[in-house]
């Protein structure tokens, strides 16, 4: 014959699917609870059912012992098969249906006994309990065979203990008892087992349902392909329950939101703090490819309902495309305005040209000296003002850029700036982004003007950025501050809103703060305060060397 197929054989052991496992094993279990109850109730009922029948004789002894007249036949009869103690003693074991009342004497001996061969012979347990005074319950074996026993000791009218009484319960009528009661008890558990497999098969069904009939090792193979996935991808995952806790967090999303996981089981409010960001991540604010601002990254994220209530979003890093979108709207800005200079440049060779070729030496010498004045004088206003090498070499720039798109960007008076920044590229950050700001804002538009003022009171740094523009409305001047929020056509790199919302977070990184209103004539007027944005003056050593050291880390 040919061997089974394979697919047709017999498979032993454990079923592979989720939900006949947990089928089985809780039915195992209801098995299991309902033996442990019944045998948990038929060890106490057997020990009760005993002692009840102890107690009954107990008490058919005391009210045995209890008749006066048993005493005095004790004491005036000697024991016979037809003596009065024998036939009072069979009158009540016959009324109470005790399996024996045996009366003995001091010395044991029996005065009645249901087989009348036993009277005038000693008990066959001892008796000596019961003679000196204390009643007795027990189990034991005698002459009849096992019994439930009382045994009271016997007192005259003077309260002397003359002799004992002994009755028996047979053991055979309790054993019965408890038999009768075991086929109810087993109607019940299997009752509850019936329930038990009810529910069991219930639970199991819905377990199918949610499992989508898988087996225990395609869950397995699913949860390790799932971490995998999550610790793999170079895109934070943050989950969320129904009730809007976080409920998972894969690397990425920690190292992007800067928390780690401690904030599973929080909101994204107490995990994040108050924000756009949480905002976000709770569905407060909906839309797809959102920008949001966490420390100095520039986040992307989308937010996704699952079916049970919860969410999945997903965050990437823009940062650095950001920056280099801004660097490519300020390479752009430099073309334009080198564009421009070349034209002026040629304009003026072709003056100076002029100028030698009609001999005229000392028009063109003061030509070329007025010309070059003219960007020198701009260099030694901005840095004799501002120590700091990279703000100055920022503002020479912007300075430049702002003459070519025809505005005048001035360097206020009253800046003083020495160079003792803690974090000059934060600051060169703020006044990149709100000069920036400024020029779209005044360009194009007659005697267009931007002004800078930046100075320290001790080790805090105030900067303000003023403009001729049209101002900004009451209304907006907290909505600038929010990432994604413009009033500007978005460039061909991406989109808006994010300088400002970066100024203000700077800012209040430092503990400082940043704000808008309007500037003195008209236009706008942003300041920004930065405490102890300033090193003191016995660390400058320590910051130079920090400085060093940074510049030379770049370098490798």
């Amino acid at each position: 014959m040919s061997p089974t197929p394979p697919g047709r054989r017999l498979r032993l052991g454990m079923p592979r699917r989720v939900f006949s496992q947990v089928l089985l094993m809780q039915l195992a279990i209801a098995a299991g609870v309902v033996v442990l109850a019944t045998g948990l109730f038929l060890a106490p009922l057997s020990a009760q059912l005993d002692d009840q029948a102890m107690r009954r004789a107990l008490a058919i002894a005391q009210t045995t012992a209890a008749v006066p007249q048993i005493a005095e036949d004790l004491r005036s009869t000697p024991p016979t098969v037809d003596g009065p103690v024998q036939r009072e003693a069979e009158r009540i074991r016959t009324a109470s249906g005790a399996e024996y009342v045996v009366v003995m004497d001091l010395r044991g001996v029996r005065w009645s006994h249901p087989d009348r061969k036993e009277i005038g012979g000693h008990v066959s347990t001892d008796p000596s309990q019961a003679l000196a005074g204390r009643a007795v319950m027990e189990i034991d074996n005698g002459t009849l065979g096992r019994s439930a026993r009382g045994k009271v000791p016997l007192r005259d009218a003077d309260g002397t203990i003359i002799g004992a009484v002994s009755v028996g319960i047979e053991y055979d009528s309790v054993r019965a008892r408890l038999i009768h009661a075991i086929p109810g008890l087993f109607a019940y558990a299997g009752g509850a087992l019936a329930v038990g497999a009810l529910a069991a098969w219930l639970i199991s069904r819905r377990v199918q349902r949610q499992t989508r009939d898988l087996a225990f090792s395609d869950i397995s193979a699913l949860l390790a392909e799932r971490e995998a996935m999550l610790h793999g991808i170079r895109e934070g995952v943050v989950a969320l329950d129904r009730a809007g806790r976080v409920r998972l967090l894969n690397d990425e999303a920690q190292r992007l939101l800067g928390i780690g996981d401690e904030a599973v089981g929080r909101s994204p409010d107490e995990a994040l703090g108050e924000g756009r960001t949480a905002d976000v991540l709770a569905g407060r604010v909906t839309g797809t490819d959102l920008l949001t601002v966490r420390g100095q990254r520039v986040l992307v994220t989308n937010r996704m309902p699952t079916d049970d209530g919860g969410a999945v979003a997903t965050l990437r890093d823009r940062t650095e495309l950001e920056q280099l979108g801004r660097e490519l709207d300020s390479t752009r800005g430099l073309i334009d305005a080198l564009r421009a200079q070349d034209h002026e440049h040629a304009n003026r060779m072709h003056t100076l040209l002029g100028l030698l070729e009609l001999e005229m030496y000392d028009d063109a010498v003061e030509f070329v000296g007025e010309v070059v004045g003219d960007h020198r004088a701009t260099a030694e206003q901005v840095t004799e003002k501002i120590e700091d090498p990279l703000l100055a070499a920022l503002l020479v720039g912007k300075a430049t850029v702002a003459a070519e798109r025809g505005v005048a960007l001035w360097v206020s008076d009253r800046t003083r700036l020495p160079d003792r920044l803690v974090d000059p590229r934060g600051l060169v950050t703020v006044v990149g982004n709100l000069v920036d700001n400024a020029l779209d804002a005044v360009a194009g538009t007659p005697h267009a003007r931007v002004e800078v003022e930046l100075r320290t009171e001790g080790r805090t740094a105030v900067l303000r950025v003023r403009d001729t523009g049209p101002g900004i409305p009451a209304e907006q001047r907290e909505l600038v501050f929010t990432e994604g929020w413009s009033t500007k056509k978005p460039p061909a790199h991406g989109k808006r809103g994010i300088g400002l919302s970066l100024v203000r977070r700077l800012a209040e990184r430092q503990g400082g703060s940043a704000s808008v209103g309007e500037a003195h004539g008209g236009g706008a007027e942003f300041t920004v305060v930065l405490p102890e944005a300033l090193a003191a003056p016995d660390l400058e050593p320590a910051l130079a060397a920090t400085a060093q050291s940074a510049v030379e880390e770049e370098s490798r």
